[in-house]
């Protein structure tokens, strides 16, 4: 008997029914309609973009066993992607997505990522002398500069990467280091410069890690007596992209190692690139001899995004996933919605699962609806400004006061206890928070935070002081 589209679907279906709950059954295989079947491949139709990359990541193993289980070990899968909102003609636009699966069973044949096999093999440097072999880059192709936007708030940082992207270990900007708060986009830049690299210059080893994978490699090269192979290892490295580099702090056996790698890359003239979400001045515990060597090449902040920056990430984002939003919906977010990159698209992918799964119009009221709720579930920030104000106002005086250069011991504590409270409170480093709190320097931040926690331990009233403050500043 012929094989048709709906019956191997319909075969499919009956195995995943009675493999996961009816409910999930309901929301995710009901809407699903096959299409065509040619040879071993199998065409579904699938109601959204956001629909398909939901099933490829949490039922991508029981579509593939199913599909098994009626085409035989070369199955292939491929989503008719219904492209959201798309009324340019009177049949709604489709895209044809191959699964990432398209070959399942071979997975003999599949290069296990460097980061699996350090999970199940005691060594994972087994190299042949100093040999080059082949490293797995570990870079996201979809963190790219084509679908990074620019802004006033990113461009030197966009800038310095793109160099270093021509020129990789042949710019001043070596070591790069990007820094700024969560979510700005510090990740996606470290990955463009990597993938930019990669297709400039196919044969330079390319290598994204992040820091404490990096540590805990280390530390497992020392269990397993591996720590020369650990260091050659990197040394092969042409390319080197370490993320969140502050998580080195006070891991001194870690900092040592990596002193030596960093310095044999940086004399051979390899690149380096470092992501951190503090500015070198302002990263405790970590050496000053690596302190020093990060301050050699750039250091480019990340900022929050401006509004028009907001309005171009939303945009960006809409015109890649196919979806078309009302321009009045895209400023409300872009104007509520105001931290980081993270949680714009949040809220964007909050709207569209709506809209697909509650066949919802994309509406100024729905977009009220999610952004409230994303807001308060959203720690939200203390700033500088406020924290100056309440302060004030609990020793009874106006910020100018509290700012000025007065050596008064009340104005000169309730200075310092805002200095405190801003380095806890927010994300800015110690030159920020004293920029915007007197015009002082990093320095005189940080023996206001040491001053606080030796008074908090040593003088009742002042511990006083920190607990109504904390109150008042934690609502």
């Amino acid at each position: 008997m012929t094989k048709t589209a709906d019956s191997v679907w319909n075969e499919c279906l009956s195995f995943i029914k009675d493999n996961i709950k009816p409910q999930a059954y309901k929301t995710w295989f009901e809407p699903i309609k096959p299409i065509k079947i040619a040879g071993e491949a199998l065409t579904i139709q699938v109601p959204s973009k956001f629909f398909y990359e939901w099933l490829e990541e949490h039922y991508i193993k029981l579509l593939r066993v199913a599909l098994m289980k009626q085409l035989g070990n070369d199955a292939k899968l491929i989503y008719d992607v219904r492209m959201e909102n798309t009324y340019s003609s009177n049949r709604p636009q489709t895209v044809k997505i191959p699964s990432s699966n398209r070959n399942p069973l071979k997975s003999q044949n599949v290069t296990v990522p460097l980061e699996t096999k350090n999970r199940e093999l005691r060594n994972p440097f087994v190299i042949p002398g100093l040999q080059k072999v082949k490293i797995e880059s570990q870079l996201n192709p979809n963190y790219n500069f084509n679908n990074f936007v620019e802004g006033d708030s990113n461009r030197l940082a966009r800038s310095a990467g793109m160099a270093v992207a021509n020129k990789p270990g042949g710019t001043s900007f070596n070591p790069l280091l990007i820094y700024g708060g969560v979510g700005l986009g510090k990740t996606h830049i470290a990955h463009a410069i990597g993938v930019e690299i990669k297709d400039k210059y196919p044969d330079k080893t390319v290598l994204y890690i992040s820091s404490e994978k990096f540590t805990q490699q280390f530390i497992d090269s020392v269990k397993s007596n591996t720590r020369n192979d650990f260091i050659h290892f990197y040394q092969m490295i042409d390319v080197l992209i370490i993320d969140d580099v502050q998580f080195l702090s006070g891991k001194t056996g870690t900092q040592d190692v990596f002193f030596h790698i960093f310095n044999h890359l940086h004399q051979n003239g390899k690149q380096v690139i470092l992501t951190s979400d503090k500015a070198p001045v302002d990263m405790q515990d970590i050496e000053q001899r690596l302190l020093s060597r990060f301050k050699w090449g750039l250091s480019a902040e990340l900022q929050a995004p401006d509004y028009e920056t907001r309005i171009s990430i939303l945009q960006n984002k809409l015109f890649r996933d196919g979806v078309e939003m009302p321009e009045e919906i895209v400023d409300y977010i872009a104007k509520n919605i105001k931290s980081n990159v993270r949680e714009l698209e949040g809220v964007l992918i909050s709207m569209i699962a709506q809209s697909s799964f509650n066949r919802r119009e994309y509406t100024l009221e729905l977009a009220r609806q999610i952004v409230d709720k994303f807001v308060k579930n959203t720690k939200k920030e203390v700033s500088i400004d406020y924290i100056q104000k309440v302060v004030s106002k609990y020793f009874d005086m106006d910020v100018a006061t509290l700012q000025s250069k007065t050596r008064k011991r009340h104005i000169v504590q309730a200075r310092q206890l805002a200095m405190y409270f801003a380095k806890r409170m927010t994300k800015s480093s110690l030159a920020s928070i004293g920029s915007q709190i007197g015009h002082r320097d990093h320095a005189t931040v940080l023996h206001a935070c040491k001053t606080v926690d030796n008074l908090t331990e040593t003088d009742k009233l002042f511990r006083k002081y920190v607990d109504d403050l904390t109150k008042k500043l934690t609502f």
